[in-house]
C-alpha cells in the first residue's frame, strides 16, 4: 500500500509540474521583414503594437522638425514603425548622403573583394599604377586599400582635394588617423579592377538587388550619393541583416564584421568608413585629440553608424533590431558629421521605449 501511494504521489507532483503544451512552447521570434524591390509596398508595425510610449512620438517629432530635418525613420526588424516628412519633404524626394554615402564605397569594396576583383590588402598602385599621389615611391607604396578604407593613409589631410599634387606626405601609412576625402581613391580602384565605371558596378551589385533608388553625383572632388528616404532605410536594412537581403548574401558576413569593428589602434570608434560607438575613446574629423568615452553616450554601445555633412544618418542597432534614418540640414549650425544633435535626439528616441 505504501509503495502504491508513493508512486501516486509522483505522478500527481509530475502533472502539476506541467503545463500545457502550448506555454511551454518557446514564443516564435519574429522573422525579419524585407520589402519588394519594386513599389511602394511595405510592412509596418506600430508603437502600439511594440508596446512603446505613443506620448513619446510627439517631442522627438517636434524636435526634428525643430532642428532642420528633412525626414526620419525608425525600422524595427525591417518593418517601418515611425515614416515622417518634414519642411516640404516627401517620400519621393532625393536628398544628398553626404559622407555617410562612405559607407556604400566600402560595401562596394568588400563585394568586389569577395568576388576576386581586387584585395584590399593590397598596395593602391597596384590598381591605380604609381604616381597617384606626390609622395616618394617608397612611400606611396605603403598605402593599401585598407589604409583607405579605415583613414590611415598618411596623407595630408589639409585638403579635401585628391589631385596626385594635392596628395602630400604626413606620416607613414598606418601610423596615423585622419579623416580625408582620399578615401573616394577607392571608387578608382573599382573601376580598374573590375573593368566597370564605377556607378554601373555599384548598381549591379548593390543598388538594385536591394530595391535602392538612388544616383551618385559630382560635387567637387566627391561623389555624392544622392537618394529618397526609404533607399537610405534599405541599406541600413541590409547591414542590419550582415550584409544579406533576406537569404541573399549581397556582402558576405566576414568583410561586414570587419566594417563594423575597430579597424585600426588610433581611432577606435572607426571601422570600414563606418563610425561605431561605445568604444572606448574615438577622434572626431579635422582633429588629432583623443576623446574618451562613447561617441553618443546616449546611444546603444553596439550601435554603427553612417555620418555625414549636416547630419545626415544612418544609425544601425543590432540589438534592438533597429534602423533609423534621419536626412536634412544641419541641425546645430556646426559643419561636421557629428553634432550634439545625435545626444538629444537619442535622448527622445529612448523615451519611446525606455
Amino acid at each position: 500500500m505504501t509503495k502504491t501511494i508513493f508512486k501516486a504521489l509522483i505522478i500527481l507532483s509530475f502533472i502539476s509540474c506541467s503545463t500545457d503544451p502550448k506555454e511551454e512552447s518557446p514564443t516564435k521570434e519574429e522573422k525579419m521583414y524585407f520589402p519588394p524591390l519594386t513599389g511602394t509596398t511595405w510592412e509596418t508595425k506600430t508603437v502600439a503594437e511594440l508596446g512603446w510610449k505613443q506620448t513619446a512620438v510627439q517631442p522627438l517629432l517636434d524636435y526634428l522638425q525643430l532642428k532642420n530635418s528633412k525626414s526620419f525613420m525608425i525600422l524595427v526588424n525591417g518593418r517601418i514603425v515611425l515614416e515622417n516628412y518634414f519642411n516640404g519633404h516627401s517620400a519621393t524626394t532625393s536628398w544628398y548622403w553626404a559622407s555617410a554615402g562612405k559607407t556604400l564605397t566600402s560595401t562596394v569594396i568588400g563585394i568586389a573583394q569577395q568576388e576576386n576583383a581586387l584585395n584590399i590588402n593590397n598596395k593602391v598602385s597596384q590598381y591605380l599604377g604609381t604616381g597617384w599621389t606626390s609622395e616618394a615611391l617608397a612611400k606611396e607604396n605603403l598605402i593599401t586599400c585598407k589604409h583607405l578604407l579605415t583613414m590611415t593613409s598618411g596623407l595630408d589631410d589639409s585638403t579635401d582635394d585628391v589631385d596626385p599634387e594635392d596628395l602630400i606626405y604626413k606620416a607613414d601609412a598606418g601610423t596615423r588617423w585622419a579623416y580625408h576625402n582620399v578615401y573616394v581613391k577607392l571608387q578608382d580602384v573599382v573601376e580598374k579592377a573590375s573593368g566597370q565605371k564605377w556607378e554601373t558596378y555599384f548598381n549591379a551589385k548593390l543598388r538594385d538587388k536591394i530595391g535602392m533608388n538612388g544616383t551618385w553625383v559630382q560635387l567637387g572632388v566627391n561623389s555624392v550619393y544622392t537618394s529618397n528616404t526609404r533607399s537610405m532605410a534599405r541599406f541600413g536594412l541590409l547591414m542590419l541583416n550582415k550584409g544579406k537581403w533576406d537569404n541573399n548574401t549581397i556582402l558576405n558576413e566576414a568583410y561586414f564584421n570587419e566594417a563594423t569593428t575597430t579597424s585600426q589602434h588610433i581611432n577606435l570608434g572607426y571601422g570600414y568608413l563606418w563610425w561605431l560607438n561605445g568604444k572606448a575613446s574615438y577622434h572626431l574629423p579635422q582633429s588629432q585629440l583623443t576623446f574618451q568615452g562613447s561617441i553618443i553616450p546616449t546611444a546603444p554601445s553596439d550601435m554603427f553608424m553612417a555620418l555625414g555633412k549636416n547630419d545626415q544618418k544612418i544609425y544601425v542597432i543590432p540589438s534592438k533590431k533597429m534602423v533609423v534614418i534621419r536626412m536634412g540640414d544641419v541641425a546645430d549650425n556646426v559643419n561636421l558629421a557629428l553634432s550634439d544633435f545625435d545626444k538629444t535626439l537619442w535622448e527622445k528616441i529612448n523615451a519611446l521605449y525606455q
